[in-house]
């Protein structure tokens, strides 16, 4: 066993990829998938490598931070010392003239990747480091995007498809319409897809208190395992815990925050039932093991916004985990042509990867093909 990792070089490989269709959900659209290949090199020939995020207007500045100003504070250091890496990555971070999501974006790909070098020096998958709960994961689709011309029969079908698909359910957009119109899109979803098919619904931040409690009310008794991101940013912790006390339908927030401290304050709030915190997003696996760690104290359950990539060791390795997200191919076209040794869904579930690390193969054809 190499018992040390000393850190050489950081490579940064910027990807984006046009998708065939403008994919719309309450507030924002999606033309673009992007991501960025980090490889962590050492001393000893191990090699990191995995690929995190999905910016696209802000790409080029996260591999910036990533080369300027990350990599010289962690060159020379043992990538064993996973912690002390961390704190070195987190100066960028101090920057007030600038997004702090940033440096968090560009921690976390570094972090992802030393992380791939541990496993693979360990010759051990990470979910297994990290506590091995499970082998594998029930996965669910996100869909139900607003699309010009999508009558409410295409929705049924699509939740047909994904169901024929392997999923186990679906994420499904709400929050851009009026509560009565996307009640009537949801409940055309839950006839479709039947009534032992996950069925989850997110606003992205779409609605007020009122609506969303309107909505809530609409959906009664169509099983919804969760409502997410319900409210507006501005007073989003307190009219979260609102929903939840005035619905009863569980509610699940923390993909918009880039720390522990953000996910514990919506936990202290008694705000949600399930905390998707990205990793990707929030500095790393390092921040989301400790995000998962405060969950369990106060009940409640994990997720991961996307990345499956990343996502499905960190979910399987804890007892609070849920579900692994993924998306169609023509959202996600990267998790199926960047990932070579992709397993199948098979009866809505997911393997987790058991290659050393991340376990993960890329594609060389892909990545020329789409290098920025």
């Amino acid at each position: 066993m190499t018992r040390r990792l000393t850190i050489q070089k950081i490579e940064c490989v910027p990807l984006c990829m046009p998708l065939p269709r403008t994919f719309r959900g309450s507030s924002y659209f999606m033309t673009h998938r992007c991501t960025i290949i980090t490889r962590v090199y050492t001393a000893e020939g191990v090699v990191g490598e995995v690929y995190n995020g999905d910016e696209f207007e802000t790409q080029a500045e996260v591999v910036k931070i990533i080369l300027d100003e990350i990599q010289p504070r962690i060159v020379g250091k043992d990538a064993f010392n996973i912690e002390g890496c961390w704190e070195a990555m987190r100066a960028p971070s101090n920057n007030i003239l600038r997004d702090r999501k940033l440096a968090m974006c560009a921690q976390a790909c570094v972090d992802s990747a030393l992380w791939d070098a541990v496993g693979k020096a360990l010759d051990t998958p990470l979910y297994k480091i990290w506590g091995g709960y499970a082998d594998r994961l029930p996965v669910v689709c996100i869909a139900g995007y607003y699309e010009a011309n999508k009558t409410l029969a295409d929705f049924g079908r699509e939740m047909e498809q994904i169901r024929a698909s392997g999923y186990a359910g679906c994420k499904f957009k709400v929050g851009g319409r009026t509560p009565e119109e996307d009640a009537e899109r949801v409940r055309v979803a839950r006839e479709a897809a039947g009534d032992d098919f996950i069925l989850m619904v997110d606003a992205n931040q779409g609605w007020s208190l009122r609506e969303a409690v309107a909505f809530s009310r609409e959906v009664d008794g169509l099983n919804i395992r969760w409502f997410e991101e319900p409210v507006h940013w501005p007073n989003d912790r307190l009219d979260m815990a609102a929903v939840r006390s005035q619905t009863g339908i569980p509610v699940c927030a923390g993909q918009s925050e880039i720390s522990r401290s953000g996910c514990r304050d919506l936990m202290m709030a008694g705000a949600i039932d399930v905390c998707n915190f990205d990793a990707s997003w929030g500095g790393g696996p390092t921040e989301w093991r400790r995000v998962a760690a405060l969950a369990a104290s106060f009940a409640v359950q994990m997720g991961h916004h996307e990345e499956p990539q990343i996502s499905a060791h960190l979910l399987a390795s804890v007892a609070n985990g849920t579900y692994l997200e993924t998306f169609h191919p023509d959202r996600d076209p990267l998790f199926y042509a960047l990932v070579a040794n992709r397993s199948k869904f098979d009866n809505g579930s997911y393997a987790v990867p058991q290659g050393a690390g991340f376990g993960l193969e890329l594609d060389a054809a892909t990545i020329a093909k789409y290098r920025v």
